[in-house]
């Protein structure tokens, strides 16, 4: 199929399958895994320390994300890394038959998270260069949208299936076959791409050597660390999902743990139908809502509302700890509202990411690295958080999720909040690195 003619198709055959694509590895590597691995009796603090690691990848992906522009065109990029992923994902799906599962499934999982990271960059580069502004506009809640159906479909629908397949075929076989699906997926999407996907050629630069690029990137690098206040925005943008970060780590965990240790003994069925279904849609709706919410009242005003609502996560954990309830119905309302919360507060610090840090010479660039220390913050309070839990107890450790909001409603007092810039869309939709 010729370039052209790609070029003439609809966005519509190949942009919600882009960020579908997306979301399936992403979720596999900072969700679904987890969960994997407590049925696999692996200890909270080994999950949540190899959950952080992991999901650096999603970090300093911007720090090589100036060197994909020496590849002949983005779709070869997306393509590639498509089908890397989810040949990593299928050996994450073999790893579970060998002797040594854990540390192989983790070696396949990095690849995973690295081809997943780089596939980011690449797809939503695809999306800028093969759309018009008007374009971009209109498809722009598609990218949300598919990337969420990645969460409802991983978070619910094949963890649901991993629960059921555990009773019937064993636990490493059931998430064997999860897996596979996983990466039977991507390869698929990845084959479909070379034929869906606009043959957008990287620009043409004068300087397109190795050296050339890295020192356009120096020069981003060294433009973003020049902007006023810079890094007490960027211990506010770490501080900002301290608590929620550490308490999405252990919260999964902590529902399937049995009742004997403090947990509330749920399934990995129940999970996925609580977390992955209504939790997904209550996410949804919250995030729609708080952007609604921050449009009405601006960044400024809404920042207390927010971080408040981003806290909501911890508050619902220490509730169900101390309450400890059987009823599912009641556990699924208090993860709903938890994810509600989640999705309600982080606009927060997207906002904020685009409208104050982001502004200037490179605003999509600099975009990037904000997000990328967001990341990086989130990948040290996930890895610490299984020794913190494993010390504190389930209980207290969601307390100390409630405690941590403090700095960062501190903070809220005295980084800059308001801008002359207009607020643009997300690059891809997603919950930046959520």
């Amino acid at each position: 199929m010729s370039t052209d003619a790609a070029l003439k198709r609809s966005p519509f055959t190949w942009v919600p399958s882009l960020y579908f694509a997306q979301g399936l590895p992403f979720f596999a590597v900072n969700v679904v895994m987890a969960l994997m691995y407590k049925s696999m009796e692996v200890p909270n603090e080994q999950i949540a320390r190899w959950s952080g690691l992991l999901s650096l990848a999603w970090g300093f992906k911007w720090l090589w994300s100036p060197f994909l522009e020496l590849a002949p065109s983005k779709k070869a990029v997306v393509v590639v890394f498509q089908l890397l992923g989810g040949g990593g994902l299928c050996l994450v799906a073999l790893s579970l038959q060998l002797p040594n599962a854990f540390l192989v499934g983790i070696a396949a999982l990095t690849l995973v998270s690295l081809a997943s990271a780089t596939h980011d960059i690449a797809s939503d580069g695809l999306y800028i260069a093969s759309l018009g502004a008007k374009q971009q506009a209109e498809y722009a809640g598609w990218q949300g949208a598919f990337f969420n159906v990645a969460r409802f479909i991983s978070m619910g629908g094949l963890v649901i299936l991993a629960g059921h397949l555990e009773k019937s075929i064993g636990v490493a076989n059931a998430w064997g076959v999860v897996f596979g699906l996983f990466g039977a997926t991507m390869i698929l999407l990845g084959l479909y791409h070379t034929w869906a996907l606009p043959g957008a050629l990287n620009v043409v630069k004068t300087d397109r050597s190795m050296s050339g690029v890295a020192r356009t990137l120096w020069d981003v690098l060294a433009a973003f660390l020049k902007k006023p206040g810079i890094w007490l925005a960027i211990f506010f943008i770490i501080m900002f999902r301290a608590g929620e970060g550490q308490v999405q780590t252990i919260g999964p965990l902590f529902l399937r743990d049995a009742r004997e240790l403090g947990g509330l003994g749920l399934s990995t069925g129940d999970v996925g139908w609580a977390y992955g279904t209504a939790g997904t849609i209550a996410f949804i709706v919250g995030s729609i809502v708080g952007g609604y919410f921050a449009a009405w009242l601006g960044l400024k005003r809404a920042m207390l509302w927010l971080i408040l609502a981003m806290n909501l996560p911890s508050a619902a954990f220490v509730f169900l700890s101390v309450a400890m309830p059987t009823n599912f119905a009641l556990i699924a309302a208090a993860l709903s509202l938890e994810m509600f919360g989640y999705g309600f507060g982080f606009v927060g610090v997207i906002l904020y990411l685009m409208q104050v840090v982001s502004v200037g010479k490179y605003q999509t660039a600099h975009y990037a690295i904000g997000s990328g220390v967001m990341g990086l913050g989130m990948s040290l309070f996930k890895s610490i958080s299984g020794d913190i839990q494993t010390a504190l107890g389930y209980q207290n450790f969601f307390i100390w999720g409630l405690l941590c909001a403090i700095p960062v409603l501190v903070l809220s007092r005295f980084v800059h909040l308001q801008s002359g810039a207009q607020p643009v869309p997300a690059p891809s939709g997603q919950p930046a690195e959520a």
